[in-house]
């Protein structure tokens, strides 16, 4: 672990949670909740954890582009008086190891290696364990689910790309998909990185439901989009250049998927559409649940609901 990766846990972790006093119990255990954990040789994740006093259940939480655990924190702070609560930076993201293309492919099957072993080191207990992935962490943990359906009580999925259905995603996402438009897409996101990080979350609300980030979120998102000569943009390409495969896997293999799931979908996600997840919660008999007013990132727009989401799945 580098001295910037040190530093910069330490600046998470010290960065109040949340100033309501309804989170006010919990806060003091997510001042000291960012660690780093080491999954193989190559990868070591910043991890957020914090802990109940009396724990009902455990919940992780899966970041997409171009967030980090961050984007958990202030839910996690309030979920922590019922739950333990789990969040990391997925390889190429936030303060986790970004290791060349040649050591980690960076592909969905890759990164639900990762999960599984995330889940076996940090010790959570499956049978209790609510995983709610969005973006690019939902098409791992269904891939981790086809093998080892006892993976987690229930998975919460949304706003992602779980069929090769390109007419019904963002033109941007659909020319990541292979060349000749994957590379130069992939120098436009690093160009208008500054563009990106400051509006992806905006696009497609009107004004009135466009919101700002956190403070310590926007930071750390900047920081973090370059590190080890490798930007989220660059591991986000990676993941696509693999993504047509591991979505005809999934869905070859649907029948096999055991795991209770429900799918979330934003209905202004302007990014994936939501006939992507009413089509993929009709394939797997799974109920699905459209957002009203709500765009490609429910959990910062409207993180009440996310709660009550994770509430809900433990009832």
């Amino acid at each position: 672990m580098s001295k910037d990766q040190t530093a910069n846990a330490a600046s998470v972790a010290a960065t109040p949670a949340s100033h309501s006093s309804e989170a006010f119990a919990s806060t003091q255990a997510a001042h000291d909740a960012v660690d780093f954990i080491e999954i193989d040789e190559d990868l070591t994740l910043r991890r957020m954890a914090v802990r109940a006093r009396a724990p009902k259940g455990t919940v992780l939480f899966l970041h997409g582009f171009p967030e980090t655990l961050t984007v958990w924190k202030n839910i996690a702070t309030t979920l922590a008086r019922d739950y333990d609560v789990h969040a990391f930076d997925w390889p190429g993201y936030g303060q986790s190891s970004r290791p060349a293309s040649e050591r980690f492919s960076y592909a969905p099957m890759a990164y639900a290696q990762v999960l599984k072993a995330y889940i076996e080191r940090a010790g959570i207990d499956r049978s209790t364990l609510v995983i709610y992935a969005t973006d690019i962490g939902a098409l791992p943990v269904l891939l981790l689910a086809l093998d080892e359906p006892s993976i987690a009580r229930q998975i919460i999925v949304g706003d992602f790309a779980p069929l090769n259905r390109p007419h019904y995603m963002w033109e941007n996402l659909q020319n990541l998909k292979a060349e000749p438009t994957a590379s130069p897409t992939r120098a436009y996101m690093n160009k208008t990185s500054d563009e990106i990080l400051q509006n992806v979350h905006r696009r497609g609300l009107s004004p009135a439901e466009q919101f700002d980030l956190p403070a310590d979120v926007q930071q750390d998102m900047t920081r973090s989009w370059s590190l080890d000569g490798m930007t989220s943009a660059d591991a986000f390409a990676h993941y696509y250049a693999n993504f047509t495969g591991d979505q005809h896997y999934l869905e070859a293999n649907l029948s096999r998927l055991k795991t209770p799931v429900k799918v979330i979908w934003g209905e202004k996600d302007i990014y994936i559409a939501r006939e992507m997840g009413i089509e993929f919660a009709g394939k797997i008999g799974a109920r699905v649940d459209i957002l009203s007013g709500i765009g490609h990132f429910p959990h910062l727009q409207n993180s009440k609901q996310t709660v009550e989401e994770i509430h809900t799945s433990f009832r």
